[in-house]
């Protein structure tokens, strides 16, 4: 991967006997404060699915007793950060002074807009006793008129989601609209998040959007006679597509409308290769707000992208 890498969506091509499978993608791994996560977008080809830009699955993972996650004071620019948790607890804290406990069931979301500055770190309480974390984090970048709109954070409980039952697959709209339902969770363009859970055997007609892929988190499914792998994403053209669980499986649909190209460098993503150079200088010169109660560590930039 370059330095800079302009972020798009793979083409939606499907071969004779794929039905509306267009690309199988398996992660990769990178280190997250001390472990290991799975990251299947962005990656060669893939760049993108729909306003999506980022996809990292945390875990299942198990510290012991004095261990947990550190992801020390970091900045981002001109996208929005999206955290959901399986299982349990990160403190978030930022640079508007928000601190706030994610934990499973809730979807919080970061606006990072012009800049802002967040950490996470596992909750005392819990890195005392030893605890299990495991989740998905999802960036999605800014249509270009918002992205430098005010930062924000916001957080929304479990109980605010609206979920439904598809046939005898409970579902649950994240963001955007699906099966009837739409969530109360902010959104800036056409975006689809959606977690279903499938007992095996079940099936799941895939809402549809100009861009879209589903992701297994657990399990094993099948979509048009493509089987998908545990931990591997599929991007499925815009029509009619069934998800059948071939295996009882979790899987996030994720989608939308493309925003256009886009230029993804460390925690920076802009539509403008010359704002990246310009938060990069930004945080080396530590012109970016502080993390109130997280001031003492900061990650730097790195020597290599």
């Amino acid at each position: 991967m370059s330095n800079l890498q302009a972020g798009t969506a793979a083409p939606c091509k499907v071969s004779d006997g794929t039905g509306r499978v267009a690309q199988l993608l398996q992660p990769g791994s990178r280190d997250l404060g001390g472990f290991s996560v799975r990251r299947v977008l962005p990656q060669r080809g893939a760049r993108s699915v729909g306003p999506w830009v980022f996809f990292d699955h945390m875990g299942p993972a198990g510290f012991a007793p004095g261990q947990g996650i550190d992801v020390r004071p970091h900045p981002h620019i001109n996208l929005a950060t999206v955290t959901y948790l399986f299982e349990g607890e990160i403190l978030h804290r930022d640079s508007l002074g928000s601190v706030q406990p994610i934990r499973p069931g809730d979807l919080n979301l970061m606006v990072a807009g012009r800049g802002i500055v967040h950490s996470e770190r596992s909750p005392d309480t819990l890195r005392a006793a030893g605890h299990r974390l495991h989740g998905l984090q999802l960036w999605h970048a800014l249509p270009e008129a918002d992205e430098e709109t005010d930062p924000e954070f916001l957080h929304y409980a479990a109980d605010d989601l609206p979920h439904t039952m598809v046939g005898d697959v409970p579902v649950r709209v994240m963001m955007g609209a699906a099966y009837g339902l739409r969530s109360p969770v902010k959104i800036f363009a056409e975006t689809l998040y959606v977690e279903a859970n499938l007992p095996a055997g079940a099936q799941l007609p895939l809402p549809d959007a100009a861009e879209r892929a589903v992701y297994v988190a657990s399990g094993v499914v099948e979509i048009d006679g493509t089987e998908v792998p545990e931990h591997a994403m599929v991007i499925v053209c815009p029509g009619d597509a069934t998800v059948v669980a071939t295996a009882d499986a979790r899987v996030a649909i994720v989608g939308g409308a493309p925003l256009g190209e886009r230029f993804i460098e460390w925690n920076f993503v802009s539509s403008s290769r010359a704002r990246i150079e310009q938060a990069k200088a930004d945080w080396q010169a530590e012109r970016f707000p502080t993390v109130p109660g997280d001031e003492d560590e900061r990650i730097p930039l790195p020597d290599k992208p």
